[in-house]
């Protein structure tokens, strides 16, 4: 199994590049090699299909983007059609450019919910939650409330509706949703007591846990007032070198803060993921997929990647070195899992790690 924090570094690495460049053909390649791992990880893991499927997405939201691209941004010189010049904000020209830049916006948005799709079906909920820095274990737990509650509320709500149905209930309107949702309610309200009466048993935020002092509390604000110096002598006034500095400093006050909050807290690993050859070929793969895109490199056509349609619609162009970086993103596709078999116990066992308390 990949670690937590290389399945981290490969989203990291999407979201660069997906963010980065509007090219058709380097999104393209991009979603190929999501769709590709997304493949590999449906078929290892256990996990159900996602309630919202990355196709059902991408149509949606690519429709909008390019609907709403064209109707509001008025440029190019390829006109489709024109609007009266009275409607506010939609009046004007359609263009072919505009089109195809708000298509482009949708399938970069769609590639990235694609990307945290197969996150959220390679981590079971555990990892996911342990994804939280120790600093901040009180709201890691209500995290890992609220993300197992949500699959049970459903299941619940299923029952109270086919228990219904059986009686002859029948929705025609709204009154009709009554039924249905005073007894999810009634046992939502039985389960948050539930709940609540295990934590205060097992001791969470008891009077006994100390805070934090006033040392560390004051190293966090000096960090966070010296990231905010930086960025603005960065964006402001064009002082890049020191405010690049300024921000590393606050950036690295606020994290060691937070390092020495979380060492206070006490924390056992029950499962414990080591760190693999793997784990350390997805970051290099991830790495290297986003090396063209931050880096001045020699050698490297980077003028493909920023692709912008108007004021002419032109054709992309394409770097093979910056095609090949970006299938560094497909190492957790490409690597072998060793076959393993798993009986229904373990499973079972699997689920009910990821249910609340």
């Amino acid at each position: 199994m990949i670690h937590r924090l290389a399945w981290v570094s490969w989203v990291g690495g999407t979201l660069v590049v997906l963010s980065t460049t509007r090219n058709p053909l380097y999104l393209a390649l991009t979603l190929a090699c999501i769709a590709a791992v997304g493949m590999r990880v449906r078929s290892e893991s256990w996990a159900g299909p996602a309630s919202v499927s990355p196709l059902r997405f991408g149509l949606v939201v690519i429709s909008l983007s390019t609907l709403f691209n064209a109707l509001t941004v008025h440029i190019g010189r390829i006109v489709l059609f024109r609007l009266p010049a009275w409607l506010p904000l939609l009046g004007g020209p359609i263009t072919l450019e505009a089109l195809v830049y708000g298509f482009l916006n949708g399938v970069a948005l769609t590639g990235i919910f694609a990307a945290f799709t197969v996150l959220n079906q390679a981590l079971p909920v555990r990892s996911l939650v342990r994804l939280v820095p120790r600093a901040f274990h009180q709201v890691a737990v209500v995290m890992s409330i609220a993300v197992t509650y949500v699959p049970t509320t459903l299941r619940q709500f299923q029952q109270i509706r086919e228990a219904q149905a059986i009686r002859g209930h029948r929705t025609r309107g709204l009154r009709d949703w009554i039924p249905l949702f005073v007894p999810l309610l009634i046992g939502g309200l039985e389960r948050a007591l539930q709940l609540a009466e295990a934590m205060i048993a097992r001791g969470f935020a008891s009077s006994g846990e100390r805070g934090h002092d006033t040392l560390t509390r004051l190293v966090i604000a000096q960090g966070l007032l010296v990231l905010l110096i930086g960025w603005l002598l960065r964006l402001v006034w064009n002082q890049r070198i020191l405010g690049l500095a300024l921000m590393l400093a606050g950036s690295g006050l606020v994290l060691a803060a937070l390092w020495v909050i979380g060492r206070r807290v006490p924390h056992t690993d029950y499962r414990p993921e080591p760190w693999t050859g793997r784990d350390w070929a997805v970051v290099l793969g991830a790495a290297v997929a986003v090396a063209p895109f931050l880096l001045p490199l020699p050698g490297l056509g980077r003028e493909t990647i920023f692709y912008y349609p108007y004021p002419a619609l032109t054709l992309p162009g394409f770097d093979p070195i910056i095609g090949i970086a970006i299938l560094g993103l497909t190492v957790p596709a490409l690597l072998s899992r060793k076959p393993s078999v798993v009986s229904d116990h373990q499973r079972k066992l699997e689920k009910l790690s990821s249910d609340p308390l």
